[in-house]
């Protein structure tokens, strides 16, 4: 029998639990992903660092409603 959803992702979060426990550089491991998050602020903003720096607070500042209203929902305070 194939295993449940749910012991699906426990094995997931098991995973990941394990393979950063033997990260010992976790700043090196996600170098490549926080660049490549840099470049794409920078290539929206035309190049401009300014605009760049402005455009990613936009960003954080949307999911961090996002999250609000999703934790308000779950809640049950719509």
């Amino acid at each position: 029998m194939p295993p449940t959803l749910e012991q699906r992702r426990f094995n997931g979060s098991l995973g990941g639990l394990v393979s950063w426990a033997n990260t010992e550089n976790r700043t090196a491991r996600t170098a490549n992903g926080r660049a490549a998050a840099e470049q794409r602020f920078l290539d929206l903003a035309g190049g401009d660092p300014k605009r760049a720096a402005t455009l990613r607070k936009l960003h954080f500042k949307r999911m961090a409603q996002k999250s609000a209203e999703a934790r308000r929902r779950k809640a049950g305070k719509s």
